[in-house]
């Protein structure tokens, strides 16, 4: 299976959302830090619309010798279109609907199934345990990004 903090951060990692964003008004979450860029409600929105995805990534490498593919870009993504216009309640809960998809399917696996590679374009070929390595730093940068949004001082 997965090394033990490889499987403590997927379980977890996405429950820090909620209380970082807890005292933030509905101004904060929909502001954007400049023209263009995204604000923390759109972020979170980001996640939510990039679980499915990697979702489907999983799938495709369990059911096709070695995929190929293309760089995920949210704005490109009619889902995220979607998810960028509703609540921050409702996306903290998809989240967490979404992440118990991913962990049950990902527990579910054999060590050979975790063994089988996908190609990324950019980063080359990945196990099913190198994507969810990927997917849990993906996921923590745009912690990250909501981190900040949600410090910035109000002169920034």
């Amino acid at each position: 299976m997965f090394y033990p903090s490889l499987l403590e951060r997927l379980l977890n990692q996405h429950q820090a959302l909620s209380p970082m964003i807890a005292a933030l008004t509905q101004e904060q979450l929909l502001a954007q830090p400049q023209p263009g860029k995204w604000s923390v409600q759109e972020q979170v929105a980001h996640l939510v619309s990039y679980q499915p995805a990697f979702l489907d990534r999983v799938y495709r490498i369990l059911d096709t010798p070695e995929p190929l593919f293309e760089p995920y870009v949210g704005d490109d993504d009619p889902v995220f279109l979607y998810w960028r216009r509703q609540s921050i309640n409702t996306l903290l809960e998809e989240l967490e609907t979404d992440r118990q998809k991913i962990i049950q399917l990902l527990q579910s696996l054999t060590e050979a199934q975790l063994q089988r590679v996908g190609v990324h374009k950019s980063y080359g070929r990945l196990n099913i345990q190198d994507w969810v390595e990927f997917f849990l730093l993906h996921e923590a940068h745009h912690q990250f990004a909501i981190f900040k949004l949600s410090h910035r001082r109000a002169n920034n």
